[in-house]
């Protein structure tokens, strides 16, 4: 049993991934990276899937980013290798080929929140912060925040959030368009699982072929993206 992530499946071919560390702010462990890497495998060998819902348990934190407790005790070649996993990981959320929703419950900080860029849309609650903040460790995002938050909000308000570590509230982040809608924490889920809803009505192949031209379009040209 992967008791650091829960799956729930849901009707209409929809899946609700909870990390589930609530007491570590749903950190990114090596147990809970394996165990979250080996369920997006298996749910991308689901026939019927039509959208996932990406969360975290309790309502404080969507995920705290990095475990730094157990990193503090690992030698070089194992945190060369942790973040080589979360990369992995996170790559894998971005690859699933259905659309997937970040349900924001809480902070997402560093890699928590590099975890939501991977993802097609972002909602949060009225509660959630969130930023790249890693610059204030002595360290860069490391798990594609670089490249995703750029495509998402321009270069040089990425740039700016990057230097310096800024940490956004949830009406701030809307605003510059890194989260869609930002509703009431006890209203999140319900309101996550209406537009996955809106969206796995709608033709399966359509959706998993929108996203593939969408995801790939972006790093090219116009004509070549639309071919």
């Amino acid at each position: 049993m992967l008791s650091n992530v829960k799956v729930s499946q849901e009707e209409n071919g929809i899946a609700i991934v909870t990390l589930n560390r609530p007491d570590a702010a749903n950190a990114l462990s090596r147990e809970l990276l394996h165990n979250l890497y080996e369920t997006l495998n298996e749910l991308k060998m689901l026939s019927n899937l039509r959208t996932v819902v990406l969360t975290g348990s309790g309502n404080k934190a969507f995920c705290a980013g990095a475990d730094l407790k157990e990193r503090a005790g690992m030698n070089e070649a194992e945190v060369k290798e942790t973040l080589k996993l979360i990369g992995d990981t996170i790559s894998a959320v971005e690859s699933l080929p259905v659309p997937v929703i970040a349900a924001i419950n809480g902070s997402a900080f560093g890699g928590g929140l590099e975890l939501a860029l991977a993802c097609d849309i972002r909602i949060a609650s009225n509660t959630a912060k969130m930023g790249l903040t890693e610059t204030s460790l002595g360290i860069i995002p490391g798990g594609g925040g670089t490249q995703r938050l750029p495509r998402i909000v321009g270069i040089a308000t990425a740039k700016e959030l990057i230097y310096t570590a800024r940490r956004l509230d949830a009406d701030t982040a809307r605003q510059m368009g890194i989260i869609s809608q930002v509703v009431d924490s006890e209203h999140l889920l319900e309101v996550a699982k209406t537009l996955a809803n809106e969206i796995a009505v709608n033709a399966p192949l359509a959706l998993r072929a929108a996203k593939m031209s969408i995801n790939q379009g972006i790093e090219t040209d116009l004509k070549t993206g639309t071919c």
